[in-house]
């Protein structure tokens, strides 16, 4: 028996646990060290949020057949697609700032105004604030580090309900 060949519900649970575990530390890094979310983050945390309840969801649910193992699987990389768009165009921002002094109003306000869908196309036109890089890990900032999670989690998904896999916890 190989105990590294999980099944698609330990890899779509374990999905799920780093996705919580993400979605904490940046409430930690918010509540307890001080650094304010701006609107990209907060649709990060979103994504983040999407991405786990797919995981979730596809690990409670474990389907015994690979179609329903593969439509998971893709649930959760297009949560995790929306999540590398925000992020990937949150790390451009940092990278080259634009000239603006702030990222502009607050998440509600913008909703308000726009609608989700306006408010979603607003954000990523975000300048300023966004630009700042408060914390860093590695030479790689929040959003950078962001990035990685979505693709790794994203690749996960994948190959999770791509892989062939039984429905028991560990094959045999």
């Amino acid at each position: 028996m190989n105990p590294f060949r999980w099944s698609f519900r330990a890899q779509f649970l374990t999905g799920f646990l780093a996705c919580a575990g993400l979605l904490g530390y940046a409430l930690y890094v918010q509540f307890q060290l001080g650094i304010e979310p701006c609107p990209f983050c907060i649709f990060q945390r979103l994504c983040f949020a999407a991405l786990g309840l797919m995981f979730l969801l596809g690990g409670l649910h474990a389907p015994k057949g690979a179609g329903g193992r593969r439509v998971w699987g893709v649930l959760a990389f297009l949560s995790s697609a929306v999540g590398m768009a925000y992020a990937g165009r949150h790390s451009w921002v940092q990278m080259y700032p634009p000239g603006m002094p702030t990222c502009g109003p607050g998440l509600n306000y913008i909703v308000e105004q726009y609608s989700w869908l306006g408010a979603a196309r607003k954000v990523l036109q975000a300048t300023g604030d966004c630009a700042n890089i408060d914390w860093t890990f590695l030479g790689l900032s929040m959003p950078m580090w962001a990035f990685l999670w979505f693709v790794g989690l994203g690749l996960g998904a994948l190959y999770a309900g791509f892989k062939g896999r039984d429905s028991r916890w560990f094959r045999r």
